[in-house]
């Protein structure tokens, strides 16, 4: 047997406007479209739906059977439809983010949560990767997109600027520095530093920042993580320049961090593939993202 939905879907809608012209306006075909339909649908099931006369349209007595039983068909069938199609809108599958540690440790966490608090069929995967590892990663397309420090420029991939975020002196409660509201850059010259090394987004920036204000400091050591770089200036290996995102600073500790100046930015930026399509699920989480605060004392 060969009915179409089509036809289903015409014949309940001539029966309930008991009228093959109402109906055909209603459904946007012609009433001659519509009495094929249900010709059609009568020679494949072998019996007469609807009587027809000059005036009046009356449905037989198998007619009425199958309209009560299409009704309640059709009906869970839009049911299944629709609750496919919001499935669709929430999203569904598995989206894998990967961001600088800065950014994931500080603004990755609740994006994460609240994607599971509006997207319940997305499994959100998130990788802390220094941004050179986050580039390659992007570029391959071992993670669906990226967040990491900009300003970036890249041929290959589209970058869209997401929050702005400067940078701070840390420095132990008993430093010249930390009595102060905040600190000039040229506050540096001459002291030790503890830094981030030149994997992280920031160190370029930190550099070319201190060479434009006639900074000359001695770097004593360079880290992956602002967790140890925390370590080492309580312990008074030295001082250290880090974005606001890097704080909260350790809980107990003796440390401080007072604003830079002059203001110096760097940007956070979402980052994806120019040709390649996010899957609806990645699209959403991106979003999801960009709701972030604008800069970081918001943050605070």
């Amino acid at each position: 047997m060969n009915v179409t939905l089509r036809q289903l879907r015409v014949f309940i809608e001539v029966a309930r406007r008991q009228s093959f012209s109402r109906a055909g306006d209603e459904i946007g075909l012609t009433q001659s479209a519509v009495s094929r339909c249900v010709r059609e649908l009568e020679t494949e099931i072998g019996v007469k739906l609807i009587d027809r006369t000059t005036r009046e349209v009356q449905l037989t007595d198998v007619g009425s059977n199958l309209v009560a039983t299409l009704t309640r068909l059709l009906t869970d069938l839009d049911d299944a439809l629709r609750e496919v199609r919001e499935i669709g809108e929430q999203r569904r599958g598995r989206v894998v983010v990967a961001a600088s540690p800065t950014v994931a440790c500080r603004l990755m966490p609740e994006v994460v949560a609240e994607c599971g608090r509006q997207f319940p069929y997305v499994t959100l995967g998130l990788r802390d990767d220094v941004q050179s590892d986050v580039v390659r990663k992007i570029r391959s397309g071992e993670v669906d997109f990226g967040v990491i420090i900009g300003p970036f420029v890249d041929d290959d991939l589209a970058a869209e600027t997401l929050m702005s975020d400067s940078f701070c002196v840390v420095v132990r409660a008993d430093h010249p520095l930390a009595g102060r509201e905040h600190a000039a850059w040229t506050d540096l010259d001459g002291e030790q530093l503890v830094m981030l090394d030149h994997a992280s987004g920031s160190r370029p920036l930190i550099d070319a920042v201190m060479t434009e204000q006639g900074v000359h400091a001695r770097v004593v050591q360079e880290l992956g993580h602002p967790a140890t770089v925390y370590g080492l200036v309580e312990a008074g290996v030295g001082i250290s320049v880090l974005p606001w995102l890097a704080l909260p600073l350790p809980a107990g500790s003796s440390l401080v961090a007072r604003p830079l100046v002059p203001r110096a930015e760097r940007t956070v930026e979402l980052v994806r593939r120019r040709d390649r399509s996010l899957s609806p699920a990645a699209e959403a989480v991106w979003a999801l993202i960009r709701q972030l605060p604008r800069r970081t004392e918001d943050l605070r």
